[in-house]
């Protein structure tokens, strides 16, 4: 059976959606020209590319990000980061969070001046091309899966009326702490959604006091798409990930993390 094609009047969860923006979040590294011409073939009209350069002490020189409509749907996709360039990210315990948007909770400092850099021009996208009340998608892979989430959870806390429909993140690292994660949890029930492929690494950090929301999506050893990972598994996975060299390039945690996995992964749960 064929992948049921893209569907622009989706509404709620279900597996063909989440291929279709994990495609939208894989999109998101390429260049330009051919997220404009594959967006024309999947169906949208209008596209705006969001880019900026930035300086954190951290190992990343821009943000880029795209967002995609037509009559239906709205979709911005954030682009992600190798893990290498993220490792640093992941691991320190020195930078202190900042405030959360709307002064809810803490997000990590990282992150949301990666998602300051380009913040202003998305709302401002959004609001030029919400003019059908399109329904509206946010989603990213690895770095680009935090993004999503914080962008998603700013905007609802800053304007209430621009609460997405749906936030799918793949291989998103931990983004806020316990109190924000329990704010978006609730003004997010069943929109929020958050795919780890089996032993990602990245999902497990940064450490506390970074949290995740709580709707889980877990691609298990074999590729089955389940709503949660066993507690015995999870923690194992956790263990093994963590005392060995989790950013080894033949391990398990950064062979799992790449998008590739999640794409394949999802479209067998389909065919």
């Amino acid at each position: 059976m064929p992948v049921p094609p893209l569907d622009h009047r989706a509404t709620g969860y279900n597996l063909a959606h989440a291929y279709w923006l994990a495609r939208a979040s894989d999109l998101a590294y390429k260049d330009e020209a051919t997220i404009e011409r594959q967006l024309r073939e999947w169906g949208f009209d209008r596209v705006r590319h969001h880019r900026s350069a930035f300086t954190p002490p951290f190992p990343l020189q821009d943000t880029q990000a795209y967002t995609a409509t037509n009559e239906h749907m709205i979709i911005t996709a954030f682009r992600g980061t190798e893990p290498d360039n993220i490792r640093d990210w992941l691991t320190d315990t020195t930078t202190p969070p900042r405030p959360g948007p709307a002064g809810t909770g803490h997000v990590h400092h990282g992150f949301a001046e990666a998602l300051d850099s380009v913040f202003p021009k998305v709302k401002e996208t959004l609001a030029e091309f919400h003019d059908n009340g399109q329904t509206l998608w946010l989603t990213g892979h690895s770095l680009g899966g935090a993004l999503a989430m914080l962008a998603g959870c700013r905007l609802y806390l800053e304007d209430p009326e621009l609460l997405a429909d749906g936030v799918y993140t793949y291989g998103q690292p931990r983004t806020y702490d316990r109190l924000l994660a329990t704010s978006c949890n609730k003004a997010f029930k069943n929109r929020l959604f958050r795919f780890v492929n089996n032993n990602d690494i990245v999902p497990q950090l940064p450490p506390e006091p970074f949290h995740h929301v709580d709707v889980l999506r877990h691609i298990d050893s074999t590729g089955k798409v389940r709503e949660t990972t066993s507690l015995l598994g999870g923690l194992s996975d956790r263990a093994r990930s963590l005392t060995a060299d989790a950013f080894a390039p033949a391990g398990d945690g950064i062979r799992d993390h790449f998008m590739a996995g999640y794409v394949t992964a999802l479209e067998r749960n389909l065919v």
